[in-house]
């Protein structure tokens, strides 16, 4: 068995919005240089594999006929503006190809993800995908065509009865959630920024999913300026439990690393070590509750040099079981190309210095403190549903 099915071919590069686009691909190429660089590419028992865009077949698991086909209007005439399904906006302006480089994202995401199902790998990783935005009929968010709910939908097709996924990024995973809101079968859990505050304004304790799966859709929405602590201890306040309770069969994740410091887009203040710190976690609670079998995924992220390509080189090593130690030097090569490429300077560490220490749930809920009461809306609004008490673990 393969310990880590790994999705990179400069190809997925070509999933490029323009210069001026905040999604730019070059944290893709950093990423994989950086990866590259510090020896886990080519790392005894992983695999790295391509794809090729899919037909139809596979995008109509998860998203509308009517939209494809506007899709691939808008990627052959990329001036055309079809904002019906949320095409030729400022986030989701169209380029040549659009529907070809989307859907190959598709299609390793659902490669990795059914390796993981089948046994031919013990975990999946796409950093180039996470496109957890992206509805049923329209683009959203910057994302086109959703990866995420194909490798889901792809595993209950084969068989999978209850998948658990769980979305890191600073924005709520509508898309994912929305997909799979009737379906019993699969748990999300999302921690985010609060949609007051930040897009796309969604992802509430109270939003639990539809009447035949209520419960299955958890929301935690961390208030602006949440750091290291706090969000860990929300993290394991609500995540563990519930995986528990929910049994999977599969564990999905979503690792966008937009929820850094210096990340442009958002207003929560992690640092790399705690981002570092929950992909342990949740590699760890893959082979705590769902045997071993783990898929994970990119998503956002848009401080391109000190934060995405270090962050989900860190992923790429917890999942293929060679974890880089967080005082690990930055390899020179690599800061060198980034100097010429970027014309800035790199990172010299894999780590912020940060310390990850946080109180658990079981030193007690404080309702002074404001992750506190986020924590415990949650827990209040979903626990009960899975049989759990939402004041004590």
């Amino acid at each position: 068995m393969e310990a880590l099915r790994l999705v990179w071919d400069e190809a997925f590069t070509g999933y490029d919005f323009g210069d001026e686009h905040p999604m730019h691909p070059i944290r893709l190429e950093l990423t994989a240089r950086l990866a590259t660089d510090l020896g886990l590419l080519d790392a005894a028992g992983v695999h790295v594999v391509s794809a090729e865009p899919p037909d139809d077949e596979l995008l109509l698991s998860v998203h509308d006929a009517d939209y494809i086909e506007a899709v691939r209007r808008a990627s052959t005439r990329p001036v055309v503006s079809d904002l019906k399904f949320g095409l030729g906006s400022t986030d989701n302006p169209t380029f040549p190809g659009m529907h070809e480089a989307s859907g190959r994202i598709c299609a390793a995401s659902r490669e990795v993800a059914l390796a993981v199902w089948s046994g031919q790998a013990e975990h999946g990783v796409n950093f180039t995908g996470g496109m957890h935005h992206a509805m049923p009929a329209a683009a959203s968010g910057f994302c086109v065509y959703n990866d995420i709910g194909v490798a889901i939908q792809a595993l209950l097709d084969a068989g999978a009865k209850r998948v658990a996924y769980v979305d890191v990024d600073v924005h709520h995973g509508d898309g994912v959630e929305k997909i799979f809101w009737d379906d019993p079968r699969v748990l999300t859990i999302s921690l985010h920024e609060n949609g007051r505050v930040l897009f796309p304004g969604t992802g509430f304790p109270e939003d639990l999913g539809g009447d035949a799966a209520q419960g299955t859709a958890v929301n935690v929405a961390l208030p602006p300026g949440t750091s290291d602590a706090g969000w860990l201890r929300a993290f394991h306040s609500v995540v563990p439990s519930l995986l528990e309770a929910f049994e999977p069969e599969v564990l999905v994740t979503q690792q966008g690393c937009d929820s850094h410091v210096l990340d442009p887009l958002a207003h929560l203040a992690l640092s790399l070590d705690c981002q570092r710190a929950s992909y342990e976690a949740l590699h760890e609670f893959a082979h705590r509750y769902a045997g071993g079998r783990w898929v994970a995924f990119g998503g956002g992220g848009y401080e391109i040099v000190d934060v995405v390509p270090r962050a989900w080189s860190h992923l790429i090593g917890i999942a293929a079981h060679r974890p880089i130690p967080p005082g690990t030097d930055v390899p020179a090569g690599w800061r060198e190309y980034v100097n010429a490429r970027c014309g800035r300077p790199a990172p010299q560490r894999m780590t912020d210095g940060a310390n990850t220490d946080y109180r658990s749930w079981s030193t007690g809920y404080d309702p002074a403190d404001a992750i506190d009461r986020v924590v415990l809306a949650t827990r209040k609004a979903v626990f009960p549903l899975h049989g759990l008490d939402p004041y004590f673990d």
